[in-house]
């Protein structure tokens, strides 16, 4: 019975569990799964196939993965076609020096998990309407696909749009509860509670 060995056999099998980068002063990542140096392409590559990993530093241990992503995201919005305009950015900055960051943080967060429960719901459909793999066909096909479904996504398209809605109004609650934390007794006309007749 033949066995596999090598790279590949060692990274099938660290598929399942979790693996282990360390991050050495050199910059150097070594994936302690398949015993060799990878590069920030191959980790990306982790985060693509949804393989559980941790980098974490050589000397201290401490962990790094947060970082390592955001590198990442970094050398993404370089090369190509940047997903974040400038304005976006900055308003990102602006957000970290605001009372309103954990919120914002929460909101954003939500608002990707939506998109991607529409991303998801969108590739079945048009996968089981086309007949095949929703990863594997191309950009034309989908475009011209979507063109002549546009009716068949609509129930998609609205459901994203009713999540949005509910993470919009989750925020808005949010942010009433945190005004009213910040200036406690203070008549805000039209919070629960406010409207005495």
């Amino acid at each position: 019975m033949a066995t596999k060995s090598g790279f590949g056999a060692r990274a099938a099998s660290a598929r399942t569990a979790m693996r282990i980068i360390k991050k050495y002063p050199n910059r150097r990542l070594y994936d302690t799964a398949t015993s060799g140096y990878i590069t920030l392409a191959d980790v990306r590559q982790m985060v693509i196939e949804h393989t559980p990993f941790q980098v974490r530093d050589a000397k201290t241990n401490e962990e790094l993965t947060r970082a390592i992503l955001l590198q990442i995201i970094l050398d993404e919005e370089a090369a190509g076609v940047p997903m974040f305009s400038n304005d976006m950015l900055a308003q990102m900055i602006r957000f970290y020096a605001g009372a309103m960051q954990g919120v914002v943080g929460g909101l954003f967060e939500q608002n990707v998990r939506a998109f991607m429960d529409f991303q998801k719901k969108m590739a079945e459909q048009g996968g089981a309407l086309l007949g095949a793999d929703a990863s594997k066909i191309g950009s034309d096909v989908w475009q011209q696909f979507l063109q002549m479904q546009a009716p068949a996504m609509q129930g998609v398209m609205q459901n994203y749009l009713e999540q949005s809605g509910k993470v919009f109004l989750d925020m808005q609650q949010k942010m009433q509860e945190s005004t009213k934390q910040f200036f406690p007794g203070f008549p805000f006309p039209g919070f629960p509670g406010n409207d005495k007749k």
